[in-house]
């Protein structure tokens, strides 16, 4: 089924949850290994790519764009790289789907580029703003319209773009990356400069791909006209997915889960440090490197959570794990205090909004607020929510409905395959009680 078609779950409590499972491949790295290795000199391979829609939108691109992709086998591609200056003119616009990764780091990408293409994306995507990356790709030289702010994306080809020291205004792993990849075309050194450190994907990546740059929390720095070189990259775990497990194993009495492989970039897991100081029982096992991001083994068993209020400077480490922690929030005793955390609200839905309205309809009182919520532990009740689209959304409240007093229907849940193609089916390995309805 596409992610545009609807589909709803029908979720209610399982059993205990236990085994020992993998984690999907880290969307962001997914996206970021295929267009490195696009940009390289010479052939890369890509083992744990991320068979969603998101990525696979974003191999697609590169294929309009002149890059030959094989797929030898599920969670592998190899990538024959057309070179920094070999991507050729698309003869279509730029699909990107539900991809706002993919959107904003090809803005960065095509800027650049001296032929003119359009990005756009499905319906969700269309609403998203665009103005944050555009804004300074403009400084840069770039020539970008959009639809006031959000896309499509029409970009024009233009000769060369010239390097400046960025400031953002608000902490954006994508603005980053997007900045750094126009730098790789720019003359001169690109700076970008973060009001709080963000993931540092893109920077650790390029340096795999044998590009010099300066990066440290809150910056980064590289030097234009720089070739990349091809590499292989092992994608790790996606934290982002398996927290969803995590935190049902936590919640659900007489649980005990093993989620093996999973990415622990210290940029990436601020949902485990905020469990933690809930009183969460997840163990970090087996600590390695894997093509030079920090995996471990997390073993997660029940155990009672509290309230706590969120440190602002934690936000930026665990944004799109917000929606499961909501549910966290909702089982824990006590309140729990959500401030900075604004960005929330121009996600693939307003997921404040989102999850604050679901959560009342299942008898959880919350408070909103502008950039946060505060969440009053309680009972959930079973009932009928919406996800509005939203994939993390529709995980989080698969997993509040593991401790529902009764069934809960959870609307519009197909764009769950953007990102954990096959969710479905690995909660209910593990025990959780999960049906398409």
């Amino acid at each position: 089924m596409s992610a545009s078609a609807r589909s709803d779950w029908v979720a209610a409590p399982g059993s205990a949850l236990s085994g020992t499972l993998r984690a999907s491949g880290d969307k962001s790295i997914s996206h970021r290994a295929v267009m490195l290795a696009a940009l390289a000199d010479g052939t890369s391979r890509i083992d744990g790519f991320l068979e969603g829609e998101d990525t696979r939108a974003t191999v697609a691109v590169f294929e309009r764009l002149g890059v030959r992709i094989e797929a030898p086998a599920d969670g592998v591609r190899i990538v024959h790289g057309a070179g920094i200056d070999g991507l050729r003119a698309p003869d279509a616009p730029l699909e990107c789907g539900n991809a706002g990764t993919a959107m904003r780091l090809l803005a960065g990408v095509l800027a650049g580029q001296g032929f003119d293409s359009t990005l756009v994306g499905d319906a969700s995507l269309s609403k998203r703003p665009m103005g944050r990356v555009i804004e300074p790709l403009s400084r840069m030289g770039a020539r970008i319209e959009s639809a006031d702010g959000c896309p499509p994306l029409r970009v024009a080809g233009v000769p060369r773009l010239h390097a400046i020291d960025y400031a953002l205004p608000v902490a954006s792993a994508q603005v980053k990356s997007a900045l750094l990849l126009a730098g790789l075309s720019a003359q001169g050194e690109t700076r970008v400069r973060e009001p709080h450190p963000t993931r540092d994907y893109t920077e650790r990546m390029l340096r795999a791909f044998d590009v010099e740059l300066e990066f440290g929390p809150g910056h980064a720095c590289l030097h234009g006209g720089q070739r990349l070189r091809a590499t292989d990259v092992l994608v790790p775990g996606d934290f982002s997915s398996a927290a969803f497990l995590l935190v049902a194993a936590t919640l659900v009495p007489g649980s005990e889960l093993c989620v093996e492989g999973v990415g622990m970039n210290p940029r990436r897991t601020g949902l485990l440090r905020v469990l933690q100081a809930m009183g969460a029982d997840i163990a970090v096992r087996e600590a390695r490197e894997t093509g030079g991001e920090p995996v471990a083994d997390l073993v997660a068993r029940h155990a009672p959570l509290r309230g706590v209020e969120i440190p602002a400077h934690l936000v930026p480490d665990m944004i799109d794990e917000f929606p499961v922690l909501f549910v966290a929030a909702a089982c824990a005793t006590g309140d729990t205090v959500i401030r900075g955390a604004a960005e929330l609200r121009v996600k693939e839905s307003d997921r404040i909004s989102t999850m604050a309205r679901g959560l009342r309809g299942l008898g959880i009182a919350v408070d909103e607020t502008p950039d946060g919520a505060t969440i009053h532990g309680g009972r959930i009740a079973g009932g009928d929510v919406e996800s509005d689209g939203d994939h993390r959304v529709a995980m989080a409240f698969a997993v509040a409905a593991q401790r529902a007093s009764g069934e809960v229907r959870i609307g519009d849940v197909a764009n769950v395959a953007t990102s954990f193609p096959g969710f479905e089916a690995l909660a209910r390995s593990t025990g959780f009680g999960l049906r398409g309805a």
